[in-house]
This record gives C-alpha cells, sequence and structure tokens, in this order.
C-alpha cells in the first residue's frame, strides 16, 4: 500500500468493510439526540432556551472517561462469547435501538421529562459504543497507514450517519412524521449489530488487556489504580507539560460547532426553509461536500502533518460557521442556502478528520479506550457545556435586534470562538518543530 494514497480496493477489505458499518453504527445516535432532536421539540412549539438546556442530555459523551475504565478490563458475562470488545459493542447497540425505539413511542405528548429521559439513555448507551469502536479501531490497526486508512473509513461511514440523521430524517418526518421516524431509526443500530457479529476481535491488544487481568485484576487496589489512573500518568509521562496545551487545543477545537449545533435547525425553520429542502440540499450537494472534506482532510494529515492539517481545518471550520450569518443578512435563497451548506459540510469534514488522525496518534496499547475516551471526550466538554446557553443567547439577542438578526450575531460569535484552538495547534506545531533534532550535516 502506497504510504500516501488508499486504493478503492483498501476499503474493500473486511476489516475496513467493518469499520465502514461501526462507523456509522456510531454516527447514528449523536444527531437523534441533538441537533435533530431540537428539530422535533422546535416543531412542536418548544422554546429556543429549553431546546438548548435539552441539548446538555449529550454531555453524557463528554464524561465516557469515567466509565472507560471499566470497558477497558471488565468483560460483559451475557456476552463473553463475543469477546471483550465485540460484547460491550453489542450490548451497547442494542439498548442505543431499544431507547430510540422508545423515545418514538412516547413522543412530546408524554411529557419532556419522560422523552428526555429515555434521550439519556440513548447518549449513555451511544457514548458507550463509541468507547469500544474506537478501541477497536486503534487496536486492529496493524501500523499508522493502516490507522490512518481505518481513521478516514470511520469518518466517512461517520459523516454518512450524520446526514442520514440530519437530512434524509427531515424528508422521512415529513412523510411519516417524528415518533415512527425514531422507531425506524432504531431498527437501523442492526448495522452495527451485524458488523460487530463478523468482526474480529484485536489479538494483539486483547493479549496485553489479559496480561493486565491478570497481573492486577481490577477489584484489587493495585489493578484499580492501574486501570483508572495508569492511563493518565502514561499520557503525560510522554508528552509532559505539553500535555496540557495539547488538551486544551483539543478542547478548543470544536467549540464552533457544538454551541452553533442546537440552533441551526430551529434556524432552519425559523427562516422558512422546508425540512424537504433542508434535507434535499444536506443529502445532495452536502453529501458530496463531506466526502471531499474527508479525502481532502486525510491528505493533508498525511502530507502536511498532524499540526498544520489541524490549524487549516480549525480555519476553514471557524470561516463556515460564521457563514450561517449570511442567511440571516441577505436572502436566505436556497441557493446561498447550499452555498453555506456545502462550506460547513467540507470544513467539518476536514476538521474531524484531522482531528480524528491526531487524537489516535497519541494512545498507548493496554491503555487504548481510557486514554481516547479521554481525549474524545476532552474535545466535547467545553462545547457540549456552553451550547446549553445557546438559545438563550438569541433569545436574549432578538429583543433588541429581532430573531433573524439575532441568529446571525449568534453564528459569527460562535466562529470567532474557533480562532483560540488555531492558535495553541500553530504554537505546538511550532513547539514541536524546534524539538526535532537537526539533520546531521553531510
Amino acid at each position: 500500500m502506497s504510504p500516501h494514497k488508499h486504493r478503492l480496493a483498501d476499503y474493500l477489505r473486511p476489516k475496513t468493510l467493518t469499520m465502514l458499518l461501526l462507523g456509522f453504527s456510531s454516527g447514528l445516535p449523536f444527531f437523534l439526540v441533538g441537533n435533530t432532536f431540537g428539530y422535533w421539540l422546535r416543531d412542536e412549539h418548544t422554546s429556543l432556551t429549553a431546546i438548548g438546556f435539552l441539548s446538555w442530555v449529550g454531555m453524557t459523551y463528554s464524561w465516557k472517561f469515567l466509565w472507560a475504565p471499566l470497558i477497558d478490563r471488565v468483560d460483559l458475562p451475557l456476552f463473553k462469547r463475543l469477546g471483550h470488545r465485540r460484547g460491550w459493542m453489542m450490548f451497547s447497540q442494542i439498548v442505543v435501538g431499544l431507547a430510540l425505539a422508545a423515545m418514538g413511542g412516547a413522543g412530546t405528548k408524554a411529557g419532556l421529562g419522560r422523552l428526555t429521559a429515555f434521550a439519556f439513555v440513548v447518549a449513555f448507551a451511544s457514548s458507550t459504543q463509541d468507547i469500544v469502536v474506537d478501541a477497536w479501531r486503534i487496536e486492529s490497526a496493524e501500523d499508522e497507514e493502516e490507522q490512518g486508512l481505518l481513521a478516514s473509513a470511520w469518518q466517512f461511514s461517520y459523516r454518512l450517519a450524520l446526514l442520514a440523521t440530519d437530512s434524509l430524517i427531515l424528508i422521512v418526518a415529513a412523510a411519516v412524521g417524528w415518533r415512527m421516524s425514531y422507531g425506524i431509526y432504531g431498527a437501523c443500530m442492526a448495522v452495527g449489530m451485524l458488523a460487530t457479529w463478523f468482526a474480529k476481535e484485536p489479538e494483539r491488544a486483547n493479549a496485553v488487556l489479559d496480561a493486565k487481568k491478570r497481573e492486577a485484576p481490577l477489584w484489587t487496589p493495585r489493578g484499580f489504580f492501574d486501570a483508572v489512573v495508569g492511563p493518565f500518568i502514561a499520557f503525560f509521562r510522554a508528552h509532559g507539560w505539553l500535555a496540557l496545551v495539547m488538551l486544551a487545543a483539543i478542547s478548543l477545537y470544536r467549540v464552533p460547532d457544538f454551541v452553533m449545533g442546537p440552533m441551526a435547525n430551529p434556524y432552519y425553520h425559523d427562516l422558512g426553509l422546508s425540512k424537504q429542502t433542508v434535507g434535499a440540499v444536506r443529502g445532495s450537494i452536502g453529501l458530496i461536500a463531506t466526502f471531499a472534506g474527508i479525502a481532502a482532510g486525510g491528505f493533508c494529515s498525511l502530507k502536511l502533518g498532524h499540526m498544520r492539517a489541524l490549524v487549516i481545518g480549525g480555519i476553514l471550520h471557524s470561516v463556515a460557521v460564521a457563514a450561517y450569518a449570511t442567511l440571516a443578512f441577505a436572502s436566505a435563497s436556497i441557493p446561498l442556502f447550499a452555498l453555506v451548506m456545502v462550506g460547513d459540510n467540507f470544513a467539518i469534514s476536514f476538521a474531524g478528520v484531522a482531528l480524528i488522525a491526531y487524537m489516535s496518534s497519541l494512545t498507548n496499547l493496554g491503555y487504548t479506550a481510557t486514554q481516547y475516551a479521554l481525549l474524545s471526550s476532552t474535545y466535547a466538554w467545553l462545547g457540549k457545556i456552553l451550547k446549553g446557553f445557546s438559545g438563550a443567547a438569541v433569545e436574549s439577542l432578538s429583543a433588541s435586534h429581532g430573531l433573524i438578526h439575532a441568529y446571525g450575531i449568534f453564528f459569527i460569535v460562535c466562529g470567532l470562538t474557533g480562532v483560540p484552538a488555531v492558535l495553541l495547534f500553530a504554537a505546538l506545531g511550532y513547539w514541536h518543530k524546534r524539538k526535532q533534532p537537526a539533520p546531521a550535516a553531510a
């Protein structure tokens, strides 16, 4: 395999095909308890402030590092025959599917409390699935090149699932209603279950984990310390004081996307764009832009290195989020909406691949699930806290600027929140370059 280019045949390997299906399963629940959930609530005349606060259901994804050590060390008794990683994957996928169906069964008429409770179960089980799928992806790779292949396959299918739950579902909901749509998407978790059934356990990583279990079982003080604290000690020992800068940069990188997320679909609703229009644009040229962004992000990560790709992705992402304001201050025409959507899908896909490749490179075998859960939680926690106030911010601005212009100001501010991460990754790139030994004289 060429070190800089993946061929179509590489994506048809059994391991890569499995990764494609698992990536789709990971991405499927994310918007169903996030942005799309907000669209459903807005359709039912829920206030923006309530929608913003209810988006905190997604905070579960930010705390998954707390139970990742358990998943790293404990087998599920009922699913033990599937193996360590596959057992956890299957269990979490079943729970996600059932909880999504329960959301559809309850609907908003049962009360926001019950619907939110089911959404929380979806988010908890989904974040658990993410822990295991991320660990499987990293541990199954034979080398750095295959790691890049699996990361791009995961991002490709994950983004495909996001489009299905952020665009296609709008067309489905317009035809059969939101409740039936959630039931249908709950059944779609069978895609992940099928992939888990045929997946192979990462034997090399499991051997390391089994050795740790034998040497220091989780229920002993030494085993508990190694499972819970060991991953963090290993991470900070490897990177020193720069680990704090790295975590800060990661935590700020996706803030624009997270903060604007709960308001995106209510924005389209209040602009008067129909669900069919939004779904059609997202599912056509939006899909093409997503694939282009994934390809460009992977190419730049390999050619330019992680730091340069992250800086480019951060700039593109910030500009793309701020560009949503043009729909508020200019006419919200379909061509302009399509242009904004293309820019956003390309930028977020580019930035997503760059960030995943970078975080994957920072993990240690034996602590994969916990360390990657820490990193992926870090990139999400700040944005997920701030996004809860997004609806209140728009409604507060609307008192003096009108609702649509308030949205415009909000999206510009969201775009600006990406600047600190760009500066930190640029600084990290400079420091890493200085640490590299100078080439020997001829």
